[in-house]
């Protein structure tokens, strides 16, 4: 993310969140659900409490090999007949990497360009086929809403996959972004007993303990749970930013018949890091240094968030099914920070710095209904999808700025600002969004038709008071539009699925044009893409690969700019971009302990309409070639050495540009991650379930340079961490 991240007019945007409105009773099919009295079969857990028409988007997988997913489509629908580029991260590719951020859970996935701001705890910031993704995530299949600051920060341990949808998406869930829709899988119920209990030590003083628990309440009753927690003390690499967290995420599925399933889902965490966590650019050389640009004495930030919501699902008869997710999330993030941004005209020892306040409020409620009906008409067969969503946002900002002391290159510690920085601005946002959407998969023998249309009503009030003078500022932007999906697949008798598809996607922006002093006008993409997948016969292993094009207009980009106060991050919307690009990814979990992930990426983004300085130019930040494989393999049972097991992966990024006047160079890189980990089962069974793990990313330890919209950051260094669980 951007250096600077302050609750202005500039920067705040939402991100809609897709819902609906409580169009039919739950009530009533809970009544019905509950004269059976069906208990649950013993069936598997993936069978019995996962695999269903559209709970979340939750993934079928056999290792790291997903095969059908509801993302994208809001019914299980497997990978060979979506009309788009989808992959996934499954549970085992969670377990053998052991991400602890969102960015490295993603790492190895096509078109994902995590890095591009360097190391920077604070925020999950990534971009796809070269388009930002950051304010555009989804929880279980609802939009996970983002304003300014005010981003929901993801435990990887609270997750059991991710799955991803390349390409615009809003046929089905609306207000989206071009470069696709990531679907974080939150940690269900499952039949089976589930216990775990783990500890973790790692570079930069790192201590973690968590636990997993997950099965029924009794023997009796149609009733399951989950607990997920940990609790982390950790220190980063750069001085004053440490990375505390703690999570508690329960969980309950009431399955009373094989027809009615109802799971609630929550969260609260608690998270503590640096207000900033950048280092100083010299305006003479334009370069990056090793000099911490913040306040070691005034870098504190803390943000709790909670969620609570469920899933409902009742099947009415033999055609019809009823479904209906809601969420209620809150975020509230308190910050300060201090940036030093020149030498001092006096003492070019020192630099010259700013400082800031800032408390953001975010709450959101999201609620999408569903009606699916199966049926034929000839030799057609219809999944059909109806729904309607509505989502209801309120953003609350308030933010000061004020002066600090020069920072001393020669002693880095600055003390605490010499008066208090008070309030100067407050915003308050709301915004409201309808829409309705109408989808039909038709399978006519081996050729499946996806056609898709949804209409949407957005509305988004700004509140901008000047706390100086109570001079409050209004806008209100009212902005509606048609999106649409067509696609068509064929699936050969021996596993290959060639397909094409036109999408389209749209994102209202809130805020203010700090440049024009005008709303912004909302983000419109379109795409055409064309690929093949391949899920090899009697192998475990799946192959993609696809060719797209993506048009957008009114993209919102950050850069550093002077308005007058010195320099600032502020939103900026160019014209036009243009992505053009091949991906491939492979798959495979094989017999013989061996799975591996491997993909490869081209992507040509340019500026097409926009700055005289920047149309034609490359967008910064994004290689034209990515490539990534991770691969592990476990030893045989059988062997002198049972029970060991290794890990390695290696992600290589092309050079780009470090700004959108292709002016200056990020140069390629490779950077190294591995693993080794040991099942103490196999030296005698009494110790079965207990094994040792330890992972490692950027092994070599490179911290290159990399600068995006003409600001620069640092790789983040290696980290190691060992991990000792338990579980039975």
């Amino acid at each position: 993310m951007p250096h600077l991240r302050r609750a202005t007019r500039s920067t705040v945007r939402f991100a809609l969140a897709g819902t609906s409105l409580l169009a039919l009773s739950l009530t009533a099919f809970a009544q019905d659900a509950a004269q059976s009295t069906t208990t649950t079969d013993g069936a598997t857990v993936l069978e019995a409490l996962t695999v269903t028409g559209g709970s979340g988007g939750v993934i079928t997988a056999d290792g790291y090999v997903g095969t059908s997913s509801a993302t994208g489509a809001k019914v299980d629908t497997p990978f060979l007949q979506t009309p788009q580029s989808i992959s996934s991260v499954t549970e085992q590719q969670l377990k053998d990497r052991n991400p602890q951020t969102l960015l490295d859970t993603i790492a190895y996935t096509p078109g994902s360009r995590v890095g591009a701001y360097g190391f920077d705890p604070r925020f999950d910031s990534f971009t796809v086929r070269g388009f930002d993704v950051t304010y555009n995530m989804f929880r279980d299949n609802l939009r996970q809403p983002g304003a300014s600051s005010s981003l929901f920060k993801t435990e990887p341990y609270g997750l059991e996959g991710v799955s991803i949808l390349r390409g615009p998406a809003s046929a089905l869930y609306g207000a989206s972004v071009a470069g696709g829709l990531f679907n974080l899988i939150t940690k269900r119920p499952t039949e089976e007993p589930l216990h775990e209990l783990q500890l973790q030590y790692g570079t930069d003083n790192r201590y973690q303990g968590q636990f997993d628990f997950s099965g029924p309440i009794n023997d009796t009753d149609p009733l399951y749970y989950r607990m997920t927690g940990l609790l982390r003390s950790a220190d980063t690499e750069q001085v004053s930013v440490p990375d505390d967290r703690a999570y508690i995420a329960p969980a309950f599925t009431w399955k009373p018949d094989e027809d009615t399933k109802l799971t609630i889902l929550g969260e609260y965490s608690r998270t503590k890091t640096g207000g900033s966590a950048a280092y100083y650019n010299d305006p003479l050389t334009g370069e990056v240094t090793d000099i911490f640009a913040g306040n070691p004495d005034f870098n504190d930030s803390v943000q709790t968030q909670a969620r609570v919501g469920y899933e409902f699902e009742h099947r009415l008869n033999d055609v019809f099914t009823f479904r209906q997710n809601m969420r209620v999330s809150t975020l509230n993030i308190d910050t300060d920070w201090a940036f030093a941004y020149a030498p001092n005209a006096v003492d070019p020892t020192l630099l010259d710095s700013s400082a800031g306040t800032f408390d953001e409020r975010l709450t959101a409620f999201t609620v999408d209904n569903q009606m699916e009906a199966k049926f034929d008409t000839g030799a057609l067969d219809h999944t059909l999808l109806a729904g309607i969503d509505y989502s209801k946002l309120r953003f609350r900002s308030l933010a000061g700025t004020g002066l600090t002391p020069p920072l001393d290159t020669n002693n880095p510690t600055q003390g605490r600002p010499t008066d208090p920085i008070d309030f100067s601005e407050r915003v308050v946002q709301d915004q409201w969004q309808l829409g309705t959407y109408l989808q039909d998969q038709i399978r006519y023998d081996a050729w499946t038709l996806t056609a898709g249309a949804r209409y949407d009503w957005v509305s988004t009030d700004t509140d901008t008071t000047d706390l100086a003078t109570d001079a409050v500022t209004s806008v209100s932007q009212k902005d509606k539009e048609f999106s649409g999906r067509i696609g068509l697949t064929y699936e050969t008798d021996f596993g290959l699925a060639p397909y094409i598809s036109y999408s389209t996607a749209f994102s209202p922006n809130a805020g203010i044009n700090r440049e024009t002093d005008q709303p912004f006008k909302p983000t419109e993409s379109q795409q055409e893409e064309v690929g093949v997948k391949y899920l090899l016969p009697n192998s475990n292993t799946m192959i993609t690969a696809a060719l797209f094009n993506i048009d957008q207009k009114n993209s919102l980009y950050y850069e550093v700019m002077d308005l007058g106060g010195g320099p600032e991050n502020v939103q900026v919307q160019r014209g036009k971009v243009r992505s053009r690009g091949f991906e491939i990814e492979a798959n495979t979990s094989l017999d013989n302990g061996l799975s591996l992930v491997a993909s490869y990426t081209y992507t040509d983004i340019k500026i097409t309409e926009g700055p005289a300085d920047t149309v034609g130019n490359y967008v910064s930040s994004v290689p034209r070639h990515m490539a990534s494989i991770w691969a592990d393999y476990t030893l045989p049972e059988d062997g002198p050495v049972a029970g060991l097991g290794f890990g390695a992966g290696a992600r290589f990024l092309g050079s780009s540009y470090g700004n959108d006047q292709n002016t200056t160079r990020n140069s390629s890189r490779v950077l190294f991650d591995a693993a080794a980990h040991y099942d103490f089962a196999a030296i005698d069974k009494k110790y079965e379930g207990l094994r040792l793990q330890v992972n490692a990313t950027n092994v070599f330890d490179r911290r290159d340079a990399v600068c995006s919209a003409g600001f620069c950051y640092r790789d983040q260094g290696r980290a190691v961490i060992g991990s000792l669980k338990y579980s039975w």
